[in-house]
C-alpha cells in the first residue's frame, strides 16, 4: 500500500487513526453506505494490522461464545448466566454476514486465507468443573444459537474429539467437554489487510503509514484538526475532518485523553502482555484439529483463559498454547515503556488507584505469571497435553492488551474486561477501548458506532437498506428468530466455506 503525503493540509470527511481491524471494518462499511465519502487513514507503523490485529498477537478464535467459559459465569444460586454468550454469538454471526457480503460483492475467492472451519471445545476436569460444564451446556442449548453443541463425559468420545488432550491422562480424573462443530479460526491480520486493499482501490481514500498522531483538537467550526508526524522524514501532516475514529488498539487511550472531550475524562488503562508456547513439531500439530478452551485461573483477565489452539496462519496449520500473561507498561507491542505513566492524569488518577486496589488478585496473578520458569509453563501445558515434550514447543511473544478502567460512582473506579466505545456528545469523534472479544465483534461494534455518530444518515431509508444488505440480521434477534438464524448461517457457511464436519 502506498503512502500519500500531501504538501498542503488535507481535508477529509473521516479520519481513521490506526490501521487495524476496527478501522478497516468502519472504513469499508462507511464507503458502502456512502461511496463519495473521503477517508484518510493514519497509522504509526509502516504496515497495516501489525499490532493487535496480527495473527500472532491475538487469539484468533472467532469468538462466538461456543467455548469461552468466562462468557457464562455461574451465579450465586448455581445457575448459569448465558446472556453475554448469546449476545456475543449474535454479534459474531453479524461479522460472518458482513464478510460474506464482501466476498460476494468483490468476488473474493481465497477466503481460506483468513477464515477456516475449526471445531470449538470446552474442556474441564474435577467434579465441580464437570458439574459447571454440564449446567452450562444445558443452559446454552436452550438457545438456537447453540443448537448442535455436544456434551460428553465419555472418555472414548473425548479421545475421538481431542486425542492429544486425552492421551496419558489419569483415568480416574473426572473430565467433560462440549464440542461445537460450527467453529472458526480467523486470521484477523489477513482479513484487515484484505479490507484495506479493497479500500485502496476506492476513490477518495488515502493512506498515511509511518505517521504518528501528535495532536488532535476540535476548532470552533466543529472540524477536527489532526496533526501527525512522518516518522521517516519528520514532516508534519495536517488533516481537517468533521469525524475522527480512534481505533489504535492499546494506543487509543492516550489519543482519547489528548482529544480533550469531557466524555473521555476518567478513563484509564491497565496493560497486560501475553506469551504463547508455539508447537514446532509437525507431527504433533497434525494430530490436533480443534480449539480447546479451559477455565481461567481465579483473578486472571479473560484474555488469559488457557487454550490449546489450532490456527491457520498464511495457509499453514499451527498449534499454540497459552496465553501466559505478563505485565509491561507499554500500551502497544511496539510502544514505549512510558505509555502507562504518561496516561495518568488528574481526571483518571482516582479511578485507576481505586481499580488497582480492588483488583489485587489480578496483580498477584500477573506477578506470578512474570516469575514463571520454563518448567512452570510446561506444567501448565501438560494440564491440557499430558505427554507434551519441552523440545516440541518454543516461547513466542504475543500482543499487548489494555484493559479499560473507568469512573464509577460507587466504587470510584472499575476495571472492565470487554470493549467500550467512547464518543463525544456531538458524535464527531469516537474511540474504541479494551480487548476481548474485540475483533470478532467488530462489525456489530462499528454498526453501533455508525448509529451513534451518524444518527440522521443512519436512520435514512438508504442507509438502513444498505445496512440490511451488508448484515441481513441487522436490527433483529437471531436468538428469538431461529428461522432467520438458520437462513443466515446456511448462507455464510456456504460462502465462507464453513460446512460442518465430523472429527476424523
Amino acid at each position: 500500500m502506498s503512502t500519500t503525503e500531501p504538501s498542503a493540509p488535507l481535508s477529509a470527511d473521516v479520519v481513521l487513526i490506526g490501521a487495524g481491524i476496527m478501522s478497516a471494518t468502519l472504513g469499508m462499511m462507511l464507503k458502502e453506505l456512502q461511496p463519495d465519502l473521503t477517508i484518510a487513514i493514519v497509522e504509526r507503523l509502516d504496515v497495516a494490522a501489525a499490532e493487535s490485529s496480527d495473527a500472532w498477537n491475538n487469539a484468533g478464535t472467532g469468538h462466538s461464545a461456543f467455548c469461552e467459559l468466562n462468557y457464562t459465569p455461574e451465579k450465586p444460586d448455581g445457575s448459569i448466566d448465558v446472556s453475554k454468550a448469546i449476545s456475543i454469538a449474535e454479534q459474531f454471526e453479524q461479522s460472518k454476514q458482513f464478510w460474506s457480503f464482501l466476498a460476494e460483492q468483490y468476488q473474493v475467492k481465497e477466503l481460506s486465507r483468513f477464515v477456516n472451519h475449526i471445531p470449538h471445545l470446552s474442556f474441564v476436569w474435577g467434579e465441580k468443573n464437570v458439574s459447571f460444564l454440564r449446567k452450562r451446556h444445558a443452559a446454552l442449548t436452550q438457545s438456537p444459537l447453540f443448537q448442535g453443541m455436544e456434551y460428553s463425559e465419555d472418555r472414548a468420545t473425548l479421545h475421538h474429539w481431542m486425542p492429544l488432550v486425552m492421551e496419558g491422562r489419569d483415568p480416574q480424573q473426572p473430565v467433560a467437554a462440549t464440542r461445537m462443530d460450527l467453529g472458526t479460526d480467523v486470521n484477523f491480520g489477513s482479513l484487515t489487510r484484505g479490507m484495506f486493499t479493497l479500500l485502496q482501490g476506492k476513490p477518495g481514500v488515502s493512506f498515511h503509514f509511518h505517521h504518528e498522531v501528535e495532536k488532535l483538537r476540535q476548532k470552533e467550526d466543529g472540524l477536527w484538526r489532526v496533526k501527525a508526524k512522518n516518522l521517516a522524514t519528520d514532516e508534519t501532516l495536517k488533516i481537517r475532518a468533521p469525524f475522527v475514529f480512534i481505533g489504535a488498539g492499546g494506543g487509543s487511550l492516550p489519543l482519547l485523553l489528548a482529544s480533550g472531550i469531557p466524555e473521555g475524562q476518567g478513563f484509564g488503562g491497565f496493560p497486560v502482555s501475553g506469551q504463547w508456547l508455539k508447537c514446532v513439531n509437525p507431527e504433533v500439530i497434525a494430530r490436533h484439529h480443534a480449539k480447546v478452551y479451559g477455565k481461567a485461573a481465579v483473578g486472571s483477565p479473560p484474555m488469559s483463559v488457557p487454550h490449546l489452539d489450532t490456527r491457520v496462519i498464511n495457509g499453514k496449520q499451527e498449534l499454540l498454547f497459552g496465553p501466559y500473561a505478563g505485565f509491561s507498561t507499554k500500551f502497544l507491542k511496539q510502544g514505549s515503556y512510558l505509555d502507562l505513566p504518561l496516561s495518568v492524569k488528574l481526571s483518571n488518577m482516582r479511578p485507576m488507584i481505586m481499580a488497582g486496589l480492588k483488583n489485587m488478585p489480578l496483580t498477584k496473578y500477573l506477578i506470578n505469571q512474570v516469575r514463571q520458569s520454563p518448567a512452570d509453563r510446561l506444567a501448565a501445558l501438560r494440564e491440557y497435553l499430558p505427554q507434551a515434550r519441552p523440545e516440541d514447543w518454543q516461547l513466542e511473544i504475543a500482543g499487548q492488551r489494555v484493559q479499560v478502567i473507568k469512573k464509577d460512582e460507587k466504587e470510584g473506579g472499575i476495571l472492565e474486561f470487554g470493549t467500550e466505545v467512547v464518543s463525544a456528545k456531538d458524535g464527531s469523534i469516537a474511540a474504541l477501548l479494551g480487548a476481548s472479544p474485540g475483533a470478532s465483534t467488530a462489525v456489530s461494534i462499528m454498526a453501533g458506532l455508525i448509529q451513534r455518530c451518524f444518527p440522521q444518515r443512519a436512520a435514512s431509508p438508504e442507509w438502513q437498506a444498505k445496512l440490511r444488505e451488508m448484515i441481513p440480521s441487522y436490527g433483529r434477534s437471531l436468538h428469538h428468530e431461529p428461522e432467520l438464524l438458520e437462513q443466515v448461517r446456511s448462507h455464510t457457511s456456504a460462502v465462507l466455506g464453513l460446512t460442518a464436519q465430523q472429527p476424523a
